[in-house]
């Protein structure tokens, strides 16, 4: 459906924006310091508290009633399933499993209050919208036809609904900013152009690629939200998928794309402290959690790359793997002879023409891959290989059981340079970050607003 289609294009373009940016506040850390010793002054809260009964407002069944429409408990241990499944392998703590189920039912809670801002705006998502939604889902996010991925989440204890009703809420919420707050966003040509001469100043420069999870604050919660945050860190140090906690916890709009920022600069950040930390990060470090104004932010430098400049990474590669393997049982006075006769063939080698016929003598093995990344490859090989010129090899390596091998470098194609973004991108990117301001506005009205039941 075309409509669908703009839906989804548009949800695309809101999730290339940084929470840490569209979350900051104007004035330094000590001011909003200053703010929440005067809002705490402003509620008159005693230093010393006493809670009136036994009972604890964190422990609930995790059930409720949101407007009239009810969340099950169902519906929340279906959710939990497939953020577990997504964690394989990773033991989740009771204590940090009551905080997903309560982060869990928070989200329920958001994505019934844009599902039914959506119906009362006459922008409901119809049921054949999800659904499109959903086989695109399960043929391009997991290789799957409709029936394969039903039973695949019945195996793990979730189901089909709990996927069609956070897609139902994305759509929904996509569908609200489109209409209500996009249309509202102003951005100069001037605030362009002078972002623009910036980066043309800055050329060579380094971007980076980042996963972000952002949590909001206020003064009354931030201690909870902080243990909270604590344990995410831990979770993902110890192997937990970003993109699945991304997904469920970040309060930022990039959580529909499991918190990926996509290609940015750190000016675009605009806040001096995020600047300094993203600029020392190297691929695959996770930092955080980091108290920026207005809530918690956690970061993964996904990867990093020179403005207008060509990365080698990007070039691709024809290489020979010429190798020899081991018998089982061989000794290691054998290994060691076969291992200096399969060196020596090597050396002997005039490139790539005669290298088949070289590697035949001495019972080696030869195979040819013409169309490689070099960024496909383990960072080790990268190096050796973006250091060789043509006809050379790596040295060998593995071991008696994998068998011995090295890399021939036979071409290489290099990328062309990048021109890095043009004034239209850079007024999308300046737009999307106010879109994202106002979205979080809009969604706290609609929380304070909701009537919620819990049971």
């Amino acid at each position: 459906m075309k409509e669908n289609d703009n839906v989804i294009a548009f949800a695309r373009k809101l999730v290339n924006i940084t929470a840490a940016s569209a979350l900051l506040l104007s004035g330094s850390t000590g001011v909003y310091a200053q703010a929440v010793d005067s809002q705490n002054d402003a509620f008159n809260i005693p230093s010393d508290i006493s809670f009136l009964g036994q009972s604890d407002p964190n422990v609930r069944r995790a059930t409720a009633r949101v407007n009239g429409n009810i969340i099950t408990g169902t519906d929340v241990d279906q959710r939990v399933a497939l953020i577990l499944a997504a964690n394989e392998g990773v033991q989740m703590p009771p204590e940090e499993l009551q905080r997903l189920r309560l982060q869990v039912l928070r989200n329920l809670i958001d994505e019934t209050l844009q599902v039914q801002e959506a119906a009362a705006l006459d922008m409901a998502v119809t049921s054949d919208e999800v659904d499109e939604a959903y086989a695109r889902f399960a043929q391009q996010g997991r290789n799957m036809t409709v029936e394969q991925l039903a039973q695949y989440l019945e195996s793990i204890g979730s189901s089909p609904r709990t996927i069609k009703r956070q897609i139902q809420g994305e759509l929904a919420w996509d569908r609200l900013l489109r209409r209500n707050v996009a249309p509202f966003v102003n951005v100069s040509e001037a605030e362009v152009s002078e972002l623009y001469e910036r980066m043309q100043e800055s050329r060579g420069a380094t971007e980076y690629r980042l996963g972000e999870i952002f949590l909001q604050t206020t003064p009354a919660n931030r201690d909870a939200v902080a243990a909270n945050a604590q344990q995410i860190v831990q979770q993902l140090r110890e192997g937990g998928s970003f993109q699945a906690y991304a997904r469920q916890y970040s309060q930022a709009t990039t959580a529909a794309v499991g918190g990926d920022l996509g290609w940015i600069r750190v000016e675009q950040l605009q806040n001096p402290q995020l600047e300094g930390i993203v600029g020392e990060m190297l691929p695959g470090q996770l930092v955080g959690p980091v108290e920026i104004p207005g809530g918690l932010w956690i970061g993964l430098l996904i990867d990093r790359r020179q403005i207008g400049m060509p990365d080698p990474r990007d070039a691709q590669l024809s290489l020979k793997q010429i190798s020899i393997n081991f018998e089982p049982g061989t000794t290691e006075a054998e290994a060691e002879r076969r291992g200096n006769a399969f060196v020596a063939a090597i050396d002997s080698m005039n490139g790539c023409g005669d290298a088949n016929a070289k590697a035949a003598a001495i019972g080696a093995t030869v195979v040819d891959n013409d169309e490689i990344a070099a960024r496909a490859l383990p960072e080790a090989l990268q190096n050796v290989l973006l250091g060789l010129n043509i006809g050379q090899a790596t040295p060998p390596f593995g071991d008696l059981q994998d068998g011995i091998r090295v890399l021939m470098l036979c071409g290489r194609d290099d990328p062309p340079a990048t021109a890095g973004p043009d004034m239209r991108q850079l007024m999308s990117q300046l737009e999307d970050d106010r879109i994202n301001k106002r979205a979080q506005r809009y969604l706290r009205d609609l929380r304070r607003d909701a009537v919620i039941e819990y049971n």
